[in-house]
């Protein structure tokens, strides 16, 4: 059973978080092991193991990134160790911003730091926007097909942020020496 499945929502990546903590809290009541030490081994072994799903579940829920990233997986979208090939026109823009960044290796300069920082963050807005359009549309389709083309793009919003958030790293890296 999915997560969505088992809170008894539609699959979606806006979620009403209200109605997630809520169901969290209830399935914590109906689950929490105190109200089973007179039962059978297996009953407890049973509700220990919804009683961590519905853990798992909130952690998976609650948090929007990770939301997205659950959905993705459960489509079969992204699985471990994938190799996505990223758009030339992204790889060609990062890789301005990368020479860039060696470039404040060699020569430190707060001003053109301070602009690289500006441009990235460019980039990630730019994105959110776009992710958030398309996870938007994605929740309001009817249309199978249509979902498919939406999660698609969706996909390859998330690798980009993957990317992205790997230059971040090595920008807040640069920043604090």
């Amino acid at each position: 059973m999915n997560y969505f499945e088992f809170y008894e929502l539609p699959e979606a990546f806006h979620v009403d978080e209200a109605q997630v903590k809520r169901k969290f809290y209830s399935l914590s009541k109906e689950f929490h092991p105190d109200f089973y030490v007179n039962d059978t081994p297996e009953k407890q072994q049973e509700i220990l193991e919804l009683s961590t799903q519905n853990n798992k579940a909130f952690q998976v829920l609650s948090k929007p990134e990770k939301r997205l990233e659950y959905i993705l997986q459960l489509h079969k979208q992204i699985a471990e160790g994938d190799k996505y090939q990223l758009p030339q026109e992204f790889l060609m823009e990062m890789m301005e911003v990368n020479e860039e960044l060696m470039e404040l290796e060699f020569d430190p300069n707060a001003e053109a730091l301070e602009k690289l920082q500006r441009q990235v963050l460019s980039i990630e807005e730019e994105l959110l926007l776009e992710l958030d359009s398309c996870t938007t549309r994605y929740d309001k389709e009817e249309k199978q097909s249509e979902k498919e083309l939406f999660l698609l793009k969706i996909k390859d919003l998330y690798y980009r942020q993957k990317y992205l958030l790997r230059i971040k790293e090595s920008l807040n890296t640069f920043a604090h020496r």
